[in-house]
């Protein structure tokens, strides 16, 4: 970690821009890990006989519609349960290491998750609308349409949150 402190102090004797930009490669990396996190509880979680049963179950409440066809109620719960621990690694990663962000907690936290809320109630209903688009082609199987949907909301919440916690994480923490 030393060496990342190293080029984070060199990245601010360039400038502002410099340390955005170092910051938005930072972030891509968070961002892939969270994605991986993502990736592999969607992967996962539906092996759990339980949740494998609500599969059969459609969903249809306010805006999110699950047929069957799309998952159901268990496709509903694990890709919104794959994406909620995704963002909470993601915030925690972001500002400790992207942003070496001294932000009260108390104040972002409380913000990322309204962001987070919304965001995740849009990728909740655009991901089974993109995974039915892509079942519908000849070939596209059901997993890869899954999770080519899943990509299209991911991709769609990284270039979103890069502005918002750049702005959540702004204060610098204090050299000891």
């Amino acid at each position: 970690m030393a060496k990342l402190k190293d080029v984070d102090k060199a990245a601010e004797n360039k400038g502002s821009v410099l340390v955005t930009i170092w910051q938005f490669v930072k972030f891509i990396f968070v961002s892939l890990l969270a994605m991986i996190v993502q990736f592999v509880l969607l992967n996962t979680l539906q092996l759990i006989p339980a949740v494998k049963e609500l599969y059969t179950q459609p969903f249809d409440w306010w805006f999110f519609v699950y047929p069957v066809a799309v998952g159901g109620l268990g496709y509903f719960i694990v890709s919104n349960v794959a994406n909620i621990v995704a963002q909470i690694v993601a915030f925690f990663v972001n500002k400790e290491k992207t942003f070496n962000s001294g932000a009260n907690i108390a104040v972002a936290l409380p913000i990322y998750i309204i962001f987070t809320i919304g965001l995740i109630f849009f990728s909740a209903w655009l991901n089974p609308t993109l995974k039915e688009v892509f079942v519908g082609f000849d070939w596209c199987s059901e997993a890869l349409a899954k999770n080519i949907a899943t990509m299209i909301c991911s991709a769609l919440q990284f270039f979103l949150y890069f502005p918002v916690d750049k702005i959540l994480f702004h204060k610098k923490k204090e050299d000891k």
